[in-house]
Protein backbone atom coordinates (compact mmCIF):
# COMPACT_ATOMS: atom_id res chain seq x y z
CA UNK A 1 0.00 0.00 0.00
CA UNK A 2 1.04 3.62 -0.35
CA UNK A 3 -0.43 5.17 2.79
CA UNK A 4 -3.77 5.63 1.05
CA UNK A 5 -5.59 4.40 4.15
CA UNK A 6 -3.63 6.59 6.56
CA UNK A 7 -4.71 9.92 8.02
CA UNK A 8 -2.49 12.31 9.96
CA UNK A 9 -3.60 13.77 13.26
CA UNK A 10 -2.07 15.70 16.13
CA UNK A 11 -2.52 15.74 19.91
CA UNK A 12 -3.40 18.95 21.77
CA UNK A 13 -0.91 18.05 24.52
CA UNK A 14 1.67 19.78 22.32
CA UNK A 15 -0.19 23.05 23.08
CA UNK A 16 -1.65 22.46 26.56
CA UNK A 17 -0.55 19.65 28.86
CA UNK A 18 -3.33 17.74 30.61
CA UNK A 19 -1.03 16.47 33.37
CA UNK A 20 0.66 19.83 33.93
CA UNK A 21 -1.90 22.53 33.04
CA UNK A 22 0.68 25.23 33.70
CA UNK A 23 2.43 24.12 30.50
CA UNK A 24 0.63 25.99 27.75
CA UNK A 25 -1.93 27.43 30.14
CA UNK A 26 -1.93 30.60 28.05
CA UNK A 27 -2.87 28.77 24.86
CA UNK A 28 -6.59 28.80 24.09
CA UNK A 29 -8.64 26.03 22.52
CA UNK A 30 -9.20 28.20 19.45
CA UNK A 31 -5.48 28.81 19.00
CA UNK A 32 -4.76 25.11 19.42
CA UNK A 33 -7.18 23.84 16.79
CA UNK A 34 -6.46 26.71 14.39
CA UNK A 35 -2.74 25.96 14.49
CA UNK A 36 -3.38 22.23 14.07
CA UNK A 37 -5.19 22.99 10.83
CA UNK A 38 -2.63 25.58 9.74
CA UNK A 39 0.13 23.01 10.15
CA UNK A 40 -1.74 20.69 7.78
CA UNK A 41 -3.30 18.04 10.02
CA UNK A 42 -6.84 16.75 9.46
CA UNK A 43 -7.58 15.17 12.83
CA UNK A 44 -6.86 15.58 16.50
CA UNK A 45 -7.28 14.05 19.90
CA UNK A 46 -9.12 15.72 22.78
CA UNK A 47 -7.49 18.01 25.34
CA UNK A 48 -8.48 19.60 28.61
CA UNK A 49 -9.51 22.87 26.98
CA UNK A 50 -11.79 21.28 24.41
CA UNK A 51 -15.49 22.13 24.93
CA UNK A 52 -17.56 19.15 26.06
CA UNK A 53 -20.67 20.42 24.29
CA UNK A 54 -20.48 18.28 21.16
CA UNK A 55 -22.35 20.81 19.01
CA UNK A 56 -19.92 23.57 19.94
CA UNK A 57 -16.93 21.29 19.41
CA UNK A 58 -18.17 19.95 16.10
CA UNK A 59 -18.68 23.44 14.71
CA UNK A 60 -15.23 24.60 15.78
CA UNK A 61 -13.58 21.56 14.21
CA UNK A 62 -15.61 21.64 11.00
CA UNK A 63 -14.62 25.27 10.44
CA UNK A 64 -10.99 24.10 10.42
CA UNK A 65 -11.36 20.79 8.57
CA UNK A 66 -10.56 18.70 11.64
CA UNK A 67 -12.14 15.64 13.21
CA UNK A 68 -11.70 13.84 16.52
CA UNK A 69 -9.80 10.57 16.15
CA UNK A 70 -9.26 9.41 19.75
CA UNK A 71 -9.19 10.42 23.40
CA UNK A 72 -7.17 9.19 26.36
CA UNK A 73 -9.12 7.15 28.91
CA UNK A 74 -7.61 6.68 32.37
CA UNK A 75 -8.20 3.01 33.18
CA UNK A 76 -8.10 2.28 36.91
CA UNK A 77 -8.63 -1.45 36.79
CA UNK A 78 -5.90 -2.01 39.39
CA UNK A 79 -7.44 0.27 42.01
CA UNK A 80 -11.18 0.62 41.31
CA UNK A 81 -14.05 -1.74 40.68
CA UNK A 82 -14.92 -2.92 37.20
CA UNK A 83 -18.31 -1.22 37.55
CA UNK A 84 -16.64 2.17 38.13
CA UNK A 85 -14.33 1.62 35.17
CA UNK A 86 -17.24 0.59 32.94
CA UNK A 87 -19.23 3.70 33.90
CA UNK A 88 -16.37 6.08 33.07
CA UNK A 89 -15.49 4.16 29.90
CA UNK A 90 -19.08 4.22 28.64
CA UNK A 91 -19.42 7.96 29.24
CA UNK A 92 -16.35 8.60 27.13
CA UNK A 93 -17.61 6.21 24.46
CA UNK A 94 -20.84 8.23 24.32
CA UNK A 95 -18.87 11.41 23.67
CA UNK A 96 -16.50 9.88 21.12
CA UNK A 97 -19.33 8.17 19.26
CA UNK A 98 -21.10 11.50 18.79
CA UNK A 99 -17.83 13.03 17.58
CA UNK A 100 -17.35 10.27 15.00
CA UNK A 101 -14.21 8.72 16.47
CA UNK A 102 -13.53 5.00 15.98
CA UNK A 103 -10.87 4.56 18.66
CA UNK A 104 -10.80 5.00 22.44
CA UNK A 105 -7.29 5.09 23.86
CA UNK A 106 -5.66 5.47 27.26
CA UNK A 107 -3.53 3.52 29.70
CA UNK A 108 -3.68 2.11 33.22
CA UNK A 109 -3.25 4.96 35.70
CA UNK A 110 -4.52 3.25 38.85
CA UNK A 111 -1.12 2.26 40.24
CA UNK A 112 1.02 4.47 38.02
CA UNK A 113 3.71 7.00 38.92
CA UNK A 114 3.41 8.83 35.60
CA UNK A 115 1.61 11.78 37.19
CA UNK A 116 3.75 12.01 40.36
CA UNK A 117 6.28 14.82 40.09
CA UNK A 118 8.63 13.55 42.83
CA UNK A 119 8.75 9.81 42.02
CA UNK A 120 11.63 8.63 39.77
CA UNK A 121 9.97 7.08 36.73
CA UNK A 122 12.36 4.14 36.56
CA UNK A 123 11.88 3.28 40.24
CA UNK A 124 8.19 3.88 40.93
CA UNK A 125 6.44 2.34 37.97
CA UNK A 126 3.18 0.49 38.45
CA UNK A 127 3.36 -3.29 38.69
CA UNK A 128 1.07 -6.28 38.34
CA UNK A 129 2.69 -8.72 40.74
CA UNK A 130 0.40 -11.73 40.98
CA UNK A 131 -1.55 -13.99 38.64
CA UNK A 132 -4.76 -12.74 40.28
CA UNK A 133 -3.85 -9.10 39.56
CA UNK A 134 -3.09 -9.90 35.93
CA UNK A 135 -6.30 -11.90 35.53
CA UNK A 136 -8.43 -9.10 36.96
CA UNK A 137 -6.69 -6.51 34.80
CA UNK A 138 -6.86 -8.37 31.50
CA UNK A 139 -10.42 -9.57 32.14
CA UNK A 140 -11.52 -5.98 32.72
CA UNK A 141 -9.81 -4.73 29.56
CA UNK A 142 -11.36 -7.49 27.47
CA UNK A 143 -14.82 -6.73 28.80
CA UNK A 144 -14.41 -3.01 28.08
CA UNK A 145 -13.06 -3.80 24.64
CA UNK A 146 -16.14 -5.88 23.91
CA UNK A 147 -18.36 -2.94 24.89
CA UNK A 148 -16.39 -0.73 22.48
CA UNK A 149 -16.55 -3.25 19.63
CA UNK A 150 -20.30 -3.69 20.05
CA UNK A 151 -20.57 0.04 19.38
CA UNK A 152 -18.32 -0.03 16.32
CA UNK A 153 -15.19 1.23 18.07
CA UNK A 154 -11.81 -0.18 19.09
CA UNK A 155 -10.12 -0.07 22.49
CA UNK A 156 -6.49 0.85 21.73
CA UNK A 157 -4.47 0.43 24.93
CA UNK A 158 -1.49 2.74 25.41
CA UNK A 159 1.70 1.29 26.90
CA UNK A 160 3.15 4.18 28.90
CA UNK A 161 6.15 5.07 31.04
CA UNK A 162 5.50 4.76 34.76
CA UNK A 163 2.68 2.24 34.36
CA UNK A 164 2.29 -1.51 34.66
CA UNK A 165 2.44 -1.85 30.86
CA UNK A 166 5.69 -0.21 29.87
CA UNK A 167 8.05 -2.78 28.36
CA UNK A 168 7.76 -5.16 25.42
CA UNK A 169 7.54 -8.08 27.86
CA UNK A 170 4.58 -6.46 29.64
CA UNK A 171 2.95 -5.53 26.33
CA UNK A 172 3.34 -9.12 25.14
CA UNK A 173 1.57 -10.42 28.21
CA UNK A 174 -1.20 -7.84 27.92
CA UNK A 175 -1.90 -8.77 24.31
CA UNK A 176 -1.53 -12.51 24.89
CA UNK A 177 -3.98 -12.49 27.79
CA UNK A 178 -6.68 -10.33 26.20
CA UNK A 179 -9.03 -11.16 23.34
CA UNK A 180 -7.54 -9.92 20.03
CA UNK A 181 -11.04 -9.13 18.77
CA UNK A 182 -11.60 -6.68 21.61
CA UNK A 183 -8.25 -5.25 22.75
CA UNK A 184 -5.79 -3.51 20.45
CA UNK A 185 -2.61 -1.47 20.93
CA UNK A 186 -2.03 2.25 20.80
CA UNK A 187 1.59 2.00 19.68
CA UNK A 188 3.94 4.80 20.77
CA UNK A 189 7.54 4.76 19.55
CA UNK A 190 8.65 7.38 22.08
CA UNK A 191 7.45 5.42 25.09
CA UNK A 192 9.05 2.20 23.85
CA UNK A 193 12.38 3.96 23.32
CA UNK A 194 12.09 5.65 26.73
CA UNK A 195 11.54 2.20 28.28
CA UNK A 196 14.76 0.90 26.74
CA UNK A 197 13.07 -1.02 23.94
CA UNK A 198 13.68 -0.97 20.18
CA UNK A 199 10.66 0.90 18.75
CA UNK A 200 11.22 -0.47 15.23
CA UNK A 201 11.27 -4.09 16.42
CA UNK A 202 8.23 -3.39 18.59
CA UNK A 203 6.19 -1.96 15.72
CA UNK A 204 7.19 -4.85 13.48
CA UNK A 205 5.97 -7.22 16.20
CA UNK A 206 2.71 -5.45 17.01
CA UNK A 207 1.57 -3.80 13.78
CA UNK A 208 -1.06 -6.48 13.21
CA UNK A 209 -2.63 -5.74 16.60
CA UNK A 210 -2.26 -1.95 16.40
CA UNK A 211 -5.36 0.25 16.08
CA UNK A 212 -3.78 3.68 16.69
CA UNK A 213 -0.27 5.10 16.35
CA UNK A 214 1.44 7.90 18.28
CA UNK A 215 4.72 9.19 16.90
CA UNK A 216 7.19 11.26 18.90
CA UNK A 217 10.97 11.42 19.11
CA UNK A 218 13.30 11.32 22.11
CA UNK A 219 16.26 13.54 22.96
CA UNK A 220 18.92 11.04 24.15
CA UNK A 221 20.83 13.63 26.19
CA UNK A 222 17.72 14.35 28.27
CA UNK A 223 16.93 10.65 28.63
CA UNK A 224 20.41 10.11 30.08
CA UNK A 225 19.65 12.80 32.66
CA UNK A 226 16.41 11.02 33.57
CA UNK A 227 18.47 7.95 34.46
CA UNK A 228 21.40 9.74 36.07
CA UNK A 229 19.35 12.24 38.11
CA UNK A 230 16.47 9.86 38.90
CA UNK A 231 13.86 12.18 37.40
CA UNK A 232 10.11 11.67 37.36
CA UNK A 233 8.19 11.28 34.11
CA UNK A 234 6.68 14.77 34.37
CA UNK A 235 10.07 16.34 35.11
CA UNK A 236 11.48 14.53 32.09
CA UNK A 237 8.74 16.04 29.93
CA UNK A 238 9.36 19.52 31.30
CA UNK A 239 13.06 19.12 30.56
CA UNK A 240 12.37 18.15 26.94
CA UNK A 241 12.80 14.38 26.80
CA UNK A 242 10.32 14.30 23.92
CA UNK A 243 10.39 16.18 20.65
CA UNK A 244 8.76 15.88 17.25
CA UNK A 245 9.76 13.59 14.39
CA UNK A 246 11.97 15.63 12.10
CA UNK A 247 13.83 17.38 14.91
CA UNK A 248 17.57 16.67 14.45
CA UNK A 249 17.91 16.41 18.25
CA UNK A 250 15.86 13.18 18.18
CA UNK A 251 17.19 9.66 17.67
CA UNK A 252 14.35 7.33 16.53
CA UNK A 253 14.53 5.64 13.10
CA UNK A 254 11.32 6.93 11.51
CA UNK A 255 12.05 5.80 7.93
CA UNK A 256 12.09 2.21 9.21
CA UNK A 257 8.84 2.75 11.13
CA UNK A 258 7.10 4.10 8.06
CA UNK A 259 8.46 1.24 5.94
CA UNK A 260 6.75 -1.22 8.32
CA UNK A 261 3.49 0.74 8.19
CA UNK A 262 3.65 0.92 4.40
CA UNK A 263 4.02 -2.85 4.06
CA UNK A 264 1.29 -3.60 6.59
CA UNK A 265 -2.50 -3.58 6.43
CA UNK A 266 -2.70 -0.77 8.97
CA UNK A 267 -5.53 1.68 8.40
CA UNK A 268 -6.40 4.62 10.58
CA UNK A 269 -4.58 7.48 12.21
CA UNK A 270 -0.95 8.36 12.75
CA UNK A 271 -0.89 11.05 15.43
CA UNK A 272 1.88 13.49 16.26
CA UNK A 273 2.06 13.44 20.06
CA UNK A 274 5.26 15.05 21.29
CA UNK A 275 4.53 16.87 24.54
CA UNK A 276 6.97 19.67 25.25
CA UNK A 277 6.91 22.92 27.19
CA UNK A 278 5.24 25.34 24.74
CA UNK A 279 7.29 28.19 26.23
CA UNK A 280 10.45 26.43 25.02
CA UNK A 281 9.12 24.72 21.87
CA UNK A 282 6.58 26.76 19.90
CA UNK A 283 3.76 24.29 19.19
CA UNK A 284 2.97 25.58 15.69
CA UNK A 285 6.62 25.65 14.68
CA UNK A 286 7.21 22.09 15.85
CA UNK A 287 3.94 20.84 14.36
CA UNK A 288 5.02 22.19 10.97
CA UNK A 289 8.43 20.53 11.33
CA UNK A 290 6.73 17.18 11.97
CA UNK A 291 4.11 17.65 9.24
CA UNK A 292 6.76 18.40 6.64
CA UNK A 293 8.80 15.42 7.83
CA UNK A 294 5.76 13.12 7.56
CA UNK A 295 5.04 14.42 4.07
CA UNK A 296 8.57 13.63 2.98
CA UNK A 297 8.27 10.03 4.20
CA UNK A 298 4.72 9.30 3.08
CA UNK A 299 3.77 11.72 0.32
CA UNK A 300 0.66 12.75 2.28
Amino acid sequence: MNFENIKLGVAPINWTNDDMPELGGENTFEQCVSEMALAGFTGCEVGNKFPRDTNVLKKALELRGLQICNQWNSYELTTKSFAENRENFTKLLDFLEIMGAKVIGGGETGNSCQGQMEVPVFEGKGMLNTREEWNSFTYGLTELGKIARDRGMKLAFHHHMGTCIQTVEETDRLLNETNPDYVFLNYDCGHFHFAGEDPVAALNKYIGRTAHIHLKDVRPNVLRRVHDERLSFLTAVKNGVFTVPGDPEGCIDFPSLFAIIKESNYTGWIVLEAEQDPAKANPLEYAIIARNFFRGLTGI
